[in-house]
Formats: C-alpha cells, structure tokens, sequence
C-alpha cells in the first residue's frame, strides 16, 4: 500500500462530494485519481471500485443498513451513513476483503473523523450485517416496482416507467446491464494511425485490443493502469467515445467540405468525429455553454490536432443571426437526464426527478426551436440525447416537427443493419432509434435525424448517408 495514503478515506472524502451535490461522480473520481496518480494500480482500482459501487447500490445498501440498524439511514449523520454504505458493499461485493478488516478499518475511520462515540454502533451495525448477510429479507418479485428497484438500486419512479414502455423483460434486462463490466470503447483517429496498427501499439504495452460493434473505427481496450499514461492517448491517436455517440454522427451523413456545428459540443467527441469526416476543406464551429467546457474541448482538440475545428463559449439558448442557414450539419446532443448512461455516471439516478426531466424537456425544446434556422435549406439537424426518456426524446421529434419547417429522415441507409434490424417498431424509418443499454451493445441513447425544408429557389440537399 502507498506511503501514507488511506484509500478507504478517499472513498469516503469523494462520497460524501457526491452526496452532498458538491460533484457528479465521474468528475469527483476522476480528480482523485489525476490528484493521487502514483497510487498503486490495485489501489487505483480498489478506490473506484469501492466508490462506483457504493454509488450503484446505494438504494440496496440503504435497504439492507434499515434492517439492522437502530437509526434509519435517512436519519444518520453524513459521514457514519457514508462509512456504513461502503463498508456494506465491501461485505457483500467484495470477496477478498475479509469481514473482519471491514469492520475495523470502518471503525478506525469514524474515529479519525470525529466520531469516536460512535464507534461501538458502527462495529455494531456492520457485525451484525455480515453474519445475517445470507437471511435478509428482500420485496416480493409480486410487487415489481419495489423489487426491481431494491434489487438493482434504481429510483421506483425509474422502475414504473420503464415498466410501463417497454414490459418487465426488456426492463429488467436493461437494469441488469448498468453492472456489466464492460471495456473502455475508444475511437481511432483515422487522419493519424489505423485501427491495425493502434491495435498493434497498445498490445506491445500489454493493453487487451478488440474491435467494438457497429463501428469499425470504435476499439474496446482493458488492462491499463492509467489512460493519460499512454503515449497513444497523449498524441491524440485515438478518442474515449461510446459507440452510441459516434453513431449520431454516423446517422448525420457528413460529407467532404462540409460546415458543422455542434452546439453542445463539451468535452468534444462528437466534434472531432465531425473534423475527421469534413476533412481539411471542412470547418466545425463547437460551442458550449462555459469556459470551463470550452476548455474541455480546446484540450481534446489540440491532443487530437483537429485543426479544422473552432470552439467558443455561447448559450445555444441566445440566438445567434451570423449563424442562420449556415450549416450544412448541425449536431444537437443536449442537455439530458443521462438515464441511458447510469453505468458511467453512478449518481445520476439519484439526482433527476419526473420534474427535473420535464424542465430538461423544455430546456431541449428551446435549444432546438433557437438553432434550427443555423441550418441551411436542405440541410440536416442531427438531435440525440444519452437518455431513455420519452419526455425527451420522442416526444421533443413530435413536438420538433410540429413547429419548424424540417421532416423527419430515415436512418436505415445510415446505421449499421444490425441496428435497423433490431428496431422492431419501425422508429428507425420515422427518422429516430432509441438505443437502449442491455439490449444494443452500447450506451443508452437517442438518436433523431431531420432535414430543414428548402426554399423554393434552394435545391435540396443530397442525402447519400
């Protein structure tokens, strides 16, 4: 173990970041694990399983701690909860920590927080847990919604309304797929190395290389340490990208010379997929909303040296008349609940309310009624979003189409059959899929594809996807 360094006080430190609202999840490990870089990698890899997984059972753990604790969890101070949580995970989860150690470790730390009063309930608590660990008492998979929610730790509103769209099947295979392990999926930058011989770089440094689905250009990697370790990340050889996102730029059909923009660009991804498909005789104008996010995306833009790339900050809710009818394709990956993306970002389910996703809902439609006249008669509006939200998705296409003067595109000829075959509803002839986790081999997400009507002296634009 490093010099020094307590891994389990990190955990901690970072959970209780997330539960207080203070950061999202992703960002606050990935500063831990940037901040503390010379941990060992079986350190590194013990603090994010320990925080992602505390954060993914959160609503089974609090189950499990009511059952045997004498002060409910909602009722805890913050940080015994958070150290009871942690250390009910590692119980249960994670095998090569024995009980014992669990126990203890979980004690000296309330201690080294402040807590020493209540060190004799933590002990408690947690012997208690684990020799009853086997004889908990779980819902009844008669009542679905509380079943399902306790079993895979999802919001009940989350439960019922999947259950309610897509049927008990569908909806506890989606659920189930949030904990599958899956590799990190990056995309190749085809203007610098090819998949072959990216693939033959990183395996020379002991990096597992397979090939994702749907997109030659998309690799999967396991087996390393640190990502900014390796040289091919740092000279911009390739893009951590999930294939979902790289397919809403495959669907847009971007040709040679074309001019994109991409409105809510951060950290980049689809705009540097968009710099590689234009080409030097191209331009991608990238915006988002802050210079925190402009920074995001000036860095992946210089690793990458897309020079054909522009980045600015700008509210996609202000209307901008130097942009109307400008673009030949316009991505719009909005602001969204990010319910499609739950086993990247661990605490989300625990943030977004029906509410909030109606108030997202509006803001989406704002954005999309302020910069769809960017677009050029015969031009296309790219929209998706990383949810599973009616609200946001399929409803905001009817909503879409309703006020503004595009129609919807097919994307059979844009998608890879494999995808158009799967989409049994005919959704992918009306011009939308939704990609959904456990049942396509990717993230959840939305994709919506629209052509602006041309004017009469404006020819329409060639649709050759």
């Amino acid at each position: 173990m490093t010099k020094g360094i307590d891994v389990r006080e990190l955990a901690l430190g970072i959970l209780l970041e997330v539960s207080g609202g203070v950061e999202y999840s992703h960002v606050a490990l990935r500063n831990v694990l940037e901040k503390y870089q010379y941990l060992e990698k079986q350190e590194r890899s013990f603090l994010t399983r320990l925080v992602e997984g505390t954060l993914e059972r959160r609503i089974w753990l609090d189950y499990v701690i009511d059952q045997f604790s004498s002060v409910k969890v909602r009722k805890q101070k913050p940080v015994i909860r958070e150290i009871l949580r942690m250390s009910v995970y590692q119980l249960r989860f994670m095998d090569s920590v024995p009980d014992a150690a669990v126990c203890n470790e979980a004690v000296k730390l309330a201690q080294k927080k402040g807590f020493r009063q209540l060190k004799g309930f933590v002990n408690g608590v947690l012997r208690n847990i684990a020799r009853h660990l086997q004889e908990i008492e779980y819902p009844s998979k008669e009542q679905p919604v509380r079943y399902l929610s306790v079993r895979y730790s999802m919001p009940e509103w989350i439960v019922e309304d999947w259950l309610k769209i897509y049927g008990r099947e569908t909806a506890e295979k989606m659920l189930a797929a949030f904990y599958e392990e899956r590799p990190t999926v990056i995309r190749v930058n085809r203007n610098r190395i090819t998949p072959e011989e990216l693939t033959r770089r990183l395996e020379e440094r002991g990096v597992s290389v397979s090939s994702a689905p749907y997109l030659s250009c998309a690799l999967q990697i396991e087996g390393y340490d640190y990502l900014g370790a390796l040289p091919e990340f740092r000279e911009g050889l390739f893009q951590v990208q999930d294939v979902s996102s790289m397919l809403a730029v495959e669907a847009a059909g971007v040709r040679p010379g074309d001019y994109c923009m991409d409105v809510c660009a951060a950290p980049g991804g689809k705009s540097l997929f968009l710099s590689e498909k234009t080409g030097k005789d191209g331009f991608v104008d990238a915006r988002d909303l802050t210079d925190y996010k402009a920074e995001l995306i000036r860095e992946n833009v210089e690793r990458m040296r897309a020079e054909n790339v522009q980045f600015s900050v700008r509210d996609a809710c202000v209307p901008d008349e130097y942009s109307e009818n400008k673009a030949d394709v316009l991505i719009a990956d909005l602001p969204c609940s990010g319910l499609g993306v739950l086993g990247k970002k661990t605490d989300l389910k625990y943030r977004v309310s029906r509410e909030q996703q109606e108030e997202l809902a509006a803001l989406q439609r704002n954005i999309l009624g302020t910069v769809q006249s960017y677009v050029k008669p015969g031009g296309i509006l790219l929209y998706s979003t990383c949810t599973i939200s009616q609200a946001e998705n399929e409803e905001n296409v009817r909503w879409f189409l309703e006020r503004f003067p595009y129609e919807a595109i097919s994307l059979e000829d844009c998608l890879p059959e494999e995808l158009a075959e799967k989409a049994a509803d005919g959704s992918i002839h009306k011009g939308y899929l939704q990609l959904l986790p456990g049942i396509h081999r990717c993230d959840g997400f939305f994709i919506a594809k629209f052509r602006r009507k041309p004017f009469a002296e404006h020819p329409a634009r060639r649709e050759d996807c």
